[in-house]
């Protein structure tokens, strides 16, 4: 195993825990509600969406410590924060400390989709940052999976206080991540910029790259540091804006194509198209087995297809489900396997599309000393609308039975289209300082062959 790829691996974990935090609480979610006689708006505010709150304050505040004390040390805190929030959620008395700790786990969350995929867009060489970068998507879609089969087995096995075992068994992996951070070298790219310790850094371009000319490298980083500095703009200057458009419609797009709400509510939806309670946990379980399955082709296709071209598959994908989905509610044609298979088919969409190229994208097209915010943006924009659509959606299922939030799900990825042909620059196979000349050298128009805006 190379050092590249087991530090990336390594870091990627926190995508693991990401998504276990995020889907083990469709297993506690009935359970919470029923053992506390909360109506089902204070349930889904203190019980459902308290972690995306978390994350959207972890979003928020997560750029400007990674900057100021270093990726490593972020990620430190982040698994701190993970067993912090599994342990005492698993042991909370009452409705009040529960949300609490799943803030608190809510704020690892957040803080981790800054900081690891920055930190592995920094180590990894062009031609291979895609795939480096999705391990940390598929990380989270291998946690959501691993979340889906224990709730299940637990939900078999133990009483109705299973569902504590099902958030604190999060504790095993965040202690096993911390300590494998400790393993992993700081980004050279941070302690160059940010730190001013080349020596240091140098030595670990050294290991990612032993035969590269580790000197041209520096001056390559550098350089295109000054010039990025010569313009003196403030991050949320005109310079900076349509980097910042682009990743905010990356991130809106990926919250409406309904991914988090299918993912907090998949046993209630399956219940809803008449499968019995225990069906419903598995069914859900062999969902995000085919997530998993189609994040990594995607993985595999990164590199070598592009970023634009697995966002049109997915575009596909998503309209034929969520429109067969929505048909399926309003004309009450729900027995059988139809809404499962298009569920199925919709989390493969985004498993090939939005869920491995979203962080890749926006940790690709910052310059270097405004990566963490940079990511920051498309973070808060990811979980604002996540916390915003898991606390309405349930109601609107609820009170319309979802056909009509199905059909705005699939409007919404006509929009999505619209996107990737006019607006989104294809990555692929670029070094980050060659990025930042090519989008922040230019203005306006279109990438030549590429159907994407400059900056």
């Amino acid at each position: 195993m190379s050092p590249i790829f087991q530090w990336s691996l390594f870091v990627a974990i926190a995508g693991f825990l990401f998504g276990f935090d995020t889907a083990v609480i469709s297993g506690a979610d009935k359970p919470t509600q029923a053992l506390w006689g909360l109506s089902d708006l204070m349930h889904g505010l203190l019980i459902v969406s308290m972690a995306l709150w978390g994350t959207v304050i972890g979003a928020l505040a997560g750029s400007w410590p990674a900057d100021r004390f270093g990726r490593r040390n972020m990620l430190l805190v982040i698994g701190i924060l993970y067993f912090v929030s599994a342990v005492g959620s698993a042991l909370a008395p009452d409705p009040t400390w529960f949300s609490i700790f799943r803030l608190i786990g809510g704020l690892g969350v957040g803080m981790s989709t800054i900081v690891a995929p920055a930190y592995i867009s920094e180590i990894a060489p062009a031609s291979r940052r895609g795939a480096l970068v999705a391990l940390y998507q598929a990380n989270v879609v291998l946690g959501i999976f691993i979340a889906y089969v224990s709730n299940a087995l637990l939900s078999n096995l133990l009483d109705a206080d299973a569902w504590r075992w099902m958030v604190g068994v999060e504790a095993v992996p965040a202690l096993i991540f911390t300590l494998l951070v400790l393993t992993v070298p700081r980004s050279p790219r941070w302690l160059i910029l940010k730190a001013g310790r080349r020596e240091e850094a140098a030595a670990i371009l050294r290991r990612i790259d032993p035969r590269g000319d580790i000197k041209a490298k520096i001056a390559e980083i550098t350089q295109a540091d000054e010039s990025d500095q010569q313009h003196h703009s403030r991050f949320w200057s005109a310079r900076y804006r349509p980097l910042i458009v682009l990743a905010f419609l990356m991130a809106f797009f990926n919250q409406f194509t309904g991914i988090n709400f299918v993912l907090y509510y998949a046993p209630r939806i399956l219940e809803a198209a008449q499968l019995g309670a225990s069906a419903a946990l598995l069914s859900t379980a062999g969902i995000g087995l085919i997530m998993l399955l189609f994040t990594l082709l995607g993985l595999f296709l990164i590199d070598r297809v592009g970023r634009r071209p697995l966002m049109y598959i997915g575009s596909i994908g998503y309209l034929i489900s969520l429109a067969g989905i929505s048909h399926a509610f309003f004309t009450n044609n729900l027995g059988g396997l139809f809404v499962p298979v298009l569920l199925c088919l919709f989390v493969a969409a985004h498993g090939i599309s939005q869920g491995t190229v979203i962080w890749v994208f926006i940790s690709e097209i910052f310059p270097n000393r405004e990566r963490a915010r940079g990511q920051s943006i498309g973070s808060v924009t990811h979980w604002g609308f996540a916390a915003l659509i898991t606390l309405v959606a349930p109601w609107v299922l609820s009170a319309f039975n979802g056909g009509p939030l199905f059909a705005f799900f699939a409007a919404m990825m006509i929009l999505q289209v619209l996107f990737v042909a006019f607006l989104m620059p294809e990555t692929k196979g670029v070094s980050l300082e060659a990025l930042q000349a090519r989008l922040m050298g230019q203005r306006g128009g279109r990438d030549k062959g590429a159907g994407a805006m400059d900056a």
